[in-house]
């Protein structure tokens, strides 16, 4: 396997400044919401490509620091990467390493240039003399003909070097969908329509993965085993729960032991295998034999995380504090369906706002139950509950709890939408209820972009059915048609939605709850 090293993150040296990641007009925006906007805005800037790229790779003299490894440069070294991140991971890259850079090809999402021109991102943009080429593709996160020839120029690349030559590989959330090579006799469009369907269904992004991994030809370890015999180094911003290498980005620099088996698993358990086209049913019935690999092709891949949805955590928790909130990190994990995750939110704002100098005790093992559901451990809801147990009784102030993941959405209609505003319009609803308690829930995307749609996520809170009713709009159908996007486009002007455009970087999503001190 791989070498695989996890970097420390210096996170006091850093100090997120304040971002508007929305417009900040009048819906008489409660202080709360303004302070949970700025929360986000911190938690993306901690992560943002030169950031984590300049804490991970350091030029001395001739020597490029990796961790705890150094590496020699004499015009050696060749850069590749794919990612919505990855344009300004290149750009920061490149200011570091210099004149040993010989070529690069960098795979990023449709129109982030332009997007991060008009945003003034100009350090995430490489120079007009770059020896690096960018290309676009992956319109809305999807593959398409754009990546595929990304791919190949990527392959091409990658299958000329030597043994003397430093490949430095880029890697950030959306690298699969930027990397498409789809295994033959497969096409692109085929795998594009499985994976979609699997998606549709509620498969969560390791089991997405681990089919792309099946059915391609880059993935999976593929990328690195096309450098052999070069000195292979990925760094890494995770976009996956957990930080599993062989996951992010479908792996393209981690040795798979993917077996067809366990394709068919995933699509036995969405009841696709019976209608699969005949070329994917190919590929998964080849033989797949795990031959030894020599210990030099084992020693000459590192795999790095320089950034995660940890990190942009740690820093949101470090900008609530200088807002004047008692933060509190749930947990970087959190998945499963939105309802479950929405109906978790709602009784911890129960359990920390309803009135009283205690909680009602059954919220307390309610809110342990769910925790398998969403992906939260045990030991994780103690430490929370016992926090905001806690803070009621010190009357500390607003609470802002933080978590991070990437929930699924069943679709059930064909509406514009994503998991995000989803999310916050589910939470909103559960505010709604017979307790009014002033809190307020973000639910963005660390990219901006939340599914199809123009917005990272949206705000919400115990004020939503109100104003919705006022307006003369329609939750139910909205919910069954996954129509969240045009439901906050119309509500309030759309003055509740996250509108950062492309953020340039991806450690998954962003949830933050501000919960006022309960009435005594």
């Amino acid at each position: 396997m791989a070498q695989i090293l996890a970097l420390s993150r210096p996170l006091h040296l850093w100090r997120p400044p304040w971002m508007g990641l929305a417009s900040l007009h009048s819906r008489s925006m409660s202080s709360l919401e303004k302070r949970a906007r700025a929360v986000f805005s911190a938690a993306v800037e901690s992560v943002q490509p030169d950031i984590v790229v300049r804490r991970g790779l350091k030029r001395d003299g001739n020597k490029l620091l990796v961790g705890d490894q150094s590496f020699t440069l004499s015009n050696n070294l060749y850069v590749v990467g794919f990612g919505k991140a990855v344009l300004g991971m290149a750009a920061e890259t490149e200011r570091i390493v210099g004149d040993h850079l010989v070529k690069g090809v960098v795979s990023v999402p449709q129109g982030i240039q332009n997007t991060l021109r008009n945003h003034g991102k100009q350090r995430m943009l490489l120079e007009d003399s770059s020896k690096i080429t960018v290309m676009e593709g992956a319109k809305h996160n999807l593959p398409d003909e754009n990546a595929q020839r990304s791919a190949e120029c990527i392959q091409e690349l990658t299958s000329g070097l030597t043994e003397k030559d430093l490949l430095l590989v880029l890697i950030s959330g959306g690298g699969s969908a930027l990397l498409p090579a789809p295994a033959p006799p497969m096409s692109l469009q085929e795998k594009q329509d499985v994976t979609r369907r699997l998606a549709a269904a509620g498969a969560t992004i390791q089991e997405l993965n681990t089919v792309r991994r099946g059915l391609s030809f880059l993935k999976g370890g593929g990328l690195a085993q096309c450098a052999y015999p070069a000195q292979v180094v990925a760094l890494i911003l995770s976009d996956v729960i957990g930080d599993p290498l062989d996951l992010i980005a479908s792996g393209p620099t981690v040795r798979s032991e993917t077996r067809p088996e366990e394709v068919w698993a995933i699509f036995d358990r969405y009841k696709l295998s019976d209608s699969l086209p005949s070329s994917v049913k190919e590929v998964l019935s080849k033989t797949v034999q795990l031959q030894e690999q020599p210990q030099e092709f084992k020693d000459h891949v590192l795999n790095i995380v320089i950034g995660s949805n940890t990190t942009a955590l740690e820093c949101a928790s470090h900008r609530a504090c200088e807002l004047g909130l008692r933060p509190v990190i749930l947990s970087p994990a959190v998945c499963g369906d939105v309802r479950s995750v929405a109906r978790l939110y709602g009784l911890l704002s129960r359990f920390a706002c309803s009135p009283g100098k205690e909680p009602p005790p059954e919220l307390a093992a309610q809110i342990l139950q769910m925790g398998p559901e969403v992906g939260v451990e045990s030991w994780d809801l103690c430490r929370t509950l016992t926090v905001l147990e806690k803070e009621r009784k010190e009357g500390w102030g607003a609470t802002c709890l933080l978590a991070g993941g990437e929930p699924t959405v069943q679709l059930t209609g064909r509406g514009r939408g994503g998991r995000n505003q989803e999310l916050a319009l589910q939470v909103g609803l559960e505010l709604c209820g017979e307790l009014r308690s002033g809190a307020v829930f973000l639910s963005g995307g660390t990219d901006g972009q939340d599914g199809p749609t123009d917005a990272a996520g949206a705000v919400t809170d115990g004020e939503l059915m109100d104003e919705t009713n006022t307006q003369g709009l329609d939750v139910d159908s909205t919910l069954t048609n996954n129509d969240s996007f045009t439901f906050f486009s119309q509500l309030s002007e759309g003055r509740r939605l996250l509108m950062p455009g492309l953020t340039g970087t991806n450690v998954m999503d962003v949830h933050v709850m501000l919960l006022p001190p309960p009435a005594l």
